[in-house]
């Protein structure tokens, strides 16, 4: 990334009964002063992954000319921590995360030229449900392995634990008995489910390892939000039904996700059915992580949904 011009920068976020002041942490690779081609805005997922794992997207700078703007948000990386709101249910929700992407486009002046939107996991869900609100500026939406309803993830997860090896299935099924899921024979077993289904590419890469060190290192707002992990799900989005608002976006849409994806085709096709003008392409070869998987491939879709008239 060190050879693209690179600006890095803090901006303040009054972020609702946080109790103290907030900054979310941003980074832009590309010279926006220099380029009227829309920005993408790159929103990663969790929550709490931080923007690190996102980092193959640059190819679409250097590719396409494509300016791109990462940033940590609230809670994870070099954004504001609130660990003190640990399990707060009412502060972690989808609105605040809007808010907080709001101020930052606001910050950066960006809705005059236009920009993008690509949203990774539950970035998917958080720009999606950014779309529904017909933000001025908004050019195109990518969706990329975010589900469009929790209900059918929670029942595609299940799915796909019965494909796992019966005595790694019963080392899963003991820990969410006895709620302990820092054991390590769960967490070896988490692995299992991992590679089959998050990343397949081993050794993971170094960017991808960093969501992981991030969501260890604050897990609050994931916590709330999703649950103690990939595979259990009891936090404050497990009924959440985002494609029920689809209808409501207005711009070109590009949906993905991998064949041996977490999320898989029964959690995305409500997206498809319900969203006016989408696209939706699988990666034959991919689980969760395709920008890392099938990067090459990728891109050129990325980029050339993005870069299209």
């Amino acid at each position: 990334m060190a050879d693209f011009p690179t600006i890095e920068g803090e901006v303040a976020f009054d972020a609702p009964n946080a109790g103290k002041p907030c900054t979310t942490w941003y980074k832009i690779v590309g010279d926006l002063a220099k380029s009227s081609t829309p920005v993408l805005i790159a929103l990663h997922g969790g929550p709490g992954a931080g923007h690190e794992y996102l980092s193959s997207f640059t190819d679409l700078y250097e590719q396409y000319g494509i300016p791109i703007v990462f940033y940590d948000q609230i809670g994870c990386g070099r954004s504001t921590h609130l660990r003190e709101k640990k399990r707060d249910e009412s502060f972690w929700v989808v609105d605040l995360f809007i808010a907080e992407l709001d101020n930052l486009i606001d910050h950066l002046k960006v809705r005059d030229r236009g920009f993008y939107i690509m949203g990774q996991s539950w970035g998917g869900i958080l720009g999606a449900s950014y779309a529904c609100r017909r933000p001025r500026g908004l050019k195109k939406l990518v969706i990329a392995g975010g589900p469009a309803s929790f209900p059918l993830f929670i029942e595609w997860g299940k799915k796909l634990r019965a494909a796992l090896p019966a005595e790694i299935r019963e080392i899963l099924e003991a820990g969410d008995r006895d709620g302990n899921y820092e054991t390590e024979e769960y967490m070896k077993a988490s692995l299992v489910f991992y590679s089959q289904y998050v990343c397949r590419i081993y050794p993971i890469p170094e960017p991808v390892k960093r969501a992981f060190v991030n969501l260890k290192e604050d897990p609050t707002a994931y916590n709330a939000m999703q649950g103690p992990s990939e595979i259990v799900v009891d936090g404050n989005l497990k009924d959440w039904e985002g494609w029920k608002d689809a209808h409501n976006i207005e711009v070109d849409t590009l949906l993905l996700n991998g064949r041996y994806d977490e999320v898989g085709e029964m959690c995305v096709e409500p997206w498809f059915k319900v969203i006016p003008r989408i696209k939706w392409v699988v990666f034959e070869n991919s689980s969760h992580v395709a920008h890392w998987e099938e990067r090459e491939r990728y891109m050129q879709v990325v980029g050339t949904f993005l870069s299209g008239y």
